[in-house]
């Protein structure tokens, strides 16, 4: 949960396009982007870190380039129409195709193709493997 936002619930909205921003890997040398559209939630991003950091052990490094910001409410079950918007259940982050989700730097490429493979499966979108383009 961010620690301020500007409006206590917001609206659905859709996801339309692609990124533009953070499409490429900028921190670690390896990273995980998103081929579809969707909502990535704070469970599934903390899902996808422990997968990741539970493989590596203590060598490499691992980079998170997701925050969800968004609120996402719902009415309690059985609850008749009306009496305003649902309370803010949890939180997510919309995710656009393109967008670099995770990075690993530190570790060799078989080990971070396993361990993002690993993150792959925690993920609600369909993701791919990228190598970090060196421009000299």
């Amino acid at each position: 949960m961010p620690k301020r936002i500007k409006y206590r619930k917001a609206q659905r909205g859709r996801i339309k396009g692609t990124d533009s921003r953070g499409t490429a890997v900028q921190f670690g040398e390896y990273g995980l982007q998103a081929v579809d559209a969707g909502w990535l939630t704070a469970r599934q991003i903390e899902a996808g870190r422990v997968a990741a950091v539970h493989f590596m052990g203590r060598e490499g490094k691992l980079w998170i380039r997701a925050f969800p910001d968004k609120p996402v409410s719902s009415r309690p079950a059985e609850t008749r129409m009306g009496k305003g918007k649902g309370e803010v259940t949890s939180w997510v982050m919309p995710v656009k195709p393109g967008r670099v989700l995770y990075e690993i730097g530190g570790v060799s490429e078989d080990t971070a193709r396993q361990a993002l493979a690993r993150v792959a499966h925690k993920m609600p979108m369909r993701v791919r493997f990228l190598q970090r383009r060196h421009t000299a």
